[in-house]
């Protein structure tokens, strides 16, 4: 992974650089070739003055002292015609050559100059500047400067070299800042593929059923390491779920071996109660009393254990079983209207219309008795308790509301902890029911929320999708 994060930061500072380089090396190209260009062409009129002068004067000794000087002091080549391409002055050009005679002819009819092209460090070692002699209505001869590039050409690959310089300087630091960048980014990495790796060594294999459905790395792609590191998070995944499902089947198997040896102690001692002396009986109803509490926690275990199955086990495609959260909620209330009365509290009905839902009948039902059953049991006498249904933006929502002693806010959150009990419960209870009930909306992707109500009181809110349309 290390070289191919090198790679890519290569390329980009290369692109970087080249983006800058290049149009640098051009401009200093383009502007080193100008003023050749507005130099030679200045000279070029400075001649085409002089022979101008001579032609009206008929002298051309100083046009051709001029030229030899000029030749002799800056090397260059310089040819003065007349209008008929006779050579008035000359110093190193060659008139017959092709390229002088028509950069001539062009000049003696007024035309347009040619553009010098961009000087590069490998173009010709001349260009040739050529200029009218008189006005734009009355040529009289033309004038020729050969200018030498090799100085514009040695400047030019001068400026060029300075550029390579920096761009090489500033390829070597993105370098070492690329090495540096890619060491911290991918460090921690490895330390962690290889904790990771390690902690994977000590854990069991998993299921290939079950790699193949919940593996990371067969539906995703990348660099090995971050394969290799999402390779061991399954694995891990896997072990954990796997430990999780096997610790729910160990409670559930614990609870039903348990319930025979119950139900037969249970028998035993209902055999034995007509033995059993006067002087005993309290003794004995305890014990039946706690056989009653340990078949009731078993039942219990057994029912969150099938609970907690059912939140992992959601196959794509079930059928998903509905019902009408308001005609639970009268049955259910119905139901515990007599409770509620034999224990002095009041409980009222706040649902009307129809609302389905995605829930069973039967397990919003067992959902609403432990809420009904709390409230019921420890809001305390004369408490009132209002069970209410309503339905929004494709939630069914219900909520089981008392004005009773409530719960201290520290112990809220750990209601939903199995065997917790809150310490202003009364005595009774295995403190799974919530547990249970929570498990259950789980399962059917809704949500179950514990809130105090002010000044005393609690809230359980409990929402379930809506039923989809038919």
């Amino acid at each position: 992974m290390r070289r191919r994060v090198l790679t890519a930061l290569t390329v980009f500072a290369t692109l970087a650089v080249l983006a800058f380089a290049v149009p640098l090396c051009l401009t200093a190209a383009t502007s080193r070739t100008q003023q050749l260009v507005l130099g030679r062409t200045g000279d070029a009129e400075w001649f085409a003055a002089l022979a101008d002068a001579a032609a009206t004067t008929g002298d051309t000794r100083a046009l051709t002292a001029e030229t030899g000087r000029y030749h002799q002091l800056y090397g260059e080549n310089v040819l003065v015609v007349d209008a008929r391409g006779a050579t008035l002055a000359g110093a190193g050009v060659d008139p017959a050559s092709p390229a002088v005679v028509a950069a001539l002819a062009a000049a003696r009819r007024n035309q347009r100059p040619v553009p010098v092209a961009q000087l590069m460090p490998w173009s010709p070692a001349t260009v040739h500047i050529a200029r009218p002699i008189g006005t734009g209505v009355q040529v009289n001869g033309a004038v020729l400067i050969q200018a030498s590039t090799a100085r514009a050409r040695t400047d030019i690959l001068r400026t060029w070299g300075i550029v390579a310089g920096g761009a090489l300087a500033a390829m070597a630091l993105f370098m070492v800042l690329a090495l540096a960048l890619s060491r911290w980014v991918l460090r921690p990495l490895a330390e962690l593929s290889g904790a990771v790796e390690k902690l994977t060594a000590t854990l069991p294999k998993p299921r290939p059923e079950a790699v193949d459905q919940t593996s990371i790395t067969r539906r995703h792609g990348g660099p090995p390491e971050i394969r290799a590191v999402a390779e061991s998070f399954d694995t891990m995944a896997l072990a954990v779920a796997d430990s999780a499902a096997a610790q729910r089947q160990l409670v559930a198997d614990t609870a039903h071996a348990m319930r025979n040896p119950l139900a037969a102690l249970t028998i035993r001692l209902d055999s034995l109660e007509p033995a059993i002396p006067a002087h005993a009986t309290t003794t004995f109803r305890g014990a039946t009393a706690e056989v009653e509490r340990l078949t009731g926690l078993l039942d219990g275990l057994l029912t969150l254990a099938v609970a907690e199955a059912t939140t992992d086990f959601d196959p794509a495609g079930a059928p998903t079983a509905t019902c009408d959260a308001v005609q639970v909620a009268q049955d259910r209330a119905d139901a515990w209207r007599s409770a509620f009365d034999h224990a002095g509290l009041t409980l009222t009905l706040d649902a009307a219309g129809h609302l389905d839902t995605a829930a069973d009948a039967a397990v919003l039902a067992q959902i609403l008795d432990v809420t009904l059953s709390n409230s019921c049991r420890y809001a305390g006498t004369g408490a009132h308790t209002r069970l209410t249904v309503t339905g929004n933006s494709g939630t069914v929502t219900v909520t089981v509301t008392d004005d009773g002693i409530g719960v201290p806010a520290g112990e809220l959150d750990r209601l939903t902890t199995r065997f917790f009990r809150s310490s202003t419960a009364t005595a009774g209870g295995s403190g799974l029911g919530l547990p249970i009930a929570a498990a259950l909306v789980k399962a059917r992707h809704g949500s179950l929320r514990i809130e105090p109500v002010h000044p005393h009181g609690l809230t359980v809110t409990i929402e379930l999708p809506a039923a989809a349309p038919s």
